[in-house]
């Protein structure tokens, strides 16, 4: 029997991997993160991935490494984390009535022949027009500094949206278990 890696040390990860009641460990890569110069947001995000999980597999025997990351993107504008209140305000004020994408890249790696299987996974969310008294309500509440995007969609920040367009709403929060299913059933890993 292969082991199943989570490569990340993301809580919220571990808890959508926990949907499928499969046993898995958690070893957290350490890589650098930075954009290359030319690299689209989908590029970035699916090279992180594969990167996440291919550093795991450097040491891990007879195992399935998933690797995840994920950016939120405003036109060509990848969004960072705000890290201040002062900047938060600013990003909610300019997501304001738009719509963001998510990409999430999703990588399975079998550490054994060395396959990938690497995809991105698209999901939109179209934010209402946002007052600035709801931006600061929601600010004081949740303190979302250390998110993309200046948001907890998995908690208050879902009153801030007006729609979610996408197949599978785990995307959102950084791991696309449909996608991952797929993924693992190429593996042989049948989750039913």
């Amino acid at each position: 029997m292969r082991n199943l890696i989570l490569a990340s040390s993301s809580p919220f990860r571990r808890q959508i991997l926990g949907k499928l009641q499969l046993e898995y460990s958690c070893i957290s890569p350490d890589i650098d993160e930075s954009a290359k110069e030319t690299e689209t947001p989908q590029e970035l995000v699916a090279r992180l991935a594969e990167a996440k999980a291919r550093k795991v597999a450097s040491t891990e025997s007879n195992s399935l490494i998933i690797g995840s990351d994920q950016v939120a993107v405003l036109g060509n504008e990848i969004l960072g984390k705000p890290h201040t209140h002062e900047n938060a305000v600013k990003q909610l004020r300019k997501l304001s009535g738009h719509t963001v994408t998510f990409l999430t890249g999703l990588s399975l790696i079998n550490s054994e022949t060395g396959q990938a299987q690497t995809e991105v996974v698209p999901f939109k969310v179209v934010f209402r027009q946002l007052t600035d008294e709801m931006i600061e309500n929601y600010l004081r509440a949740e303190e979302p500094y250390n998110c993309a995007g200046s948001f907890k969609s998995e908690a208050l920040g879902i009153v801030l949206f007006e729609k979610l367009e996408g197949e599978d709403p785990n995307t959102l929060i950084g791991l696309p278990l449909i996608r991952l299913v797929r993924m693992l059933e190429q593996e042989g890993l049948k989750v039913l």
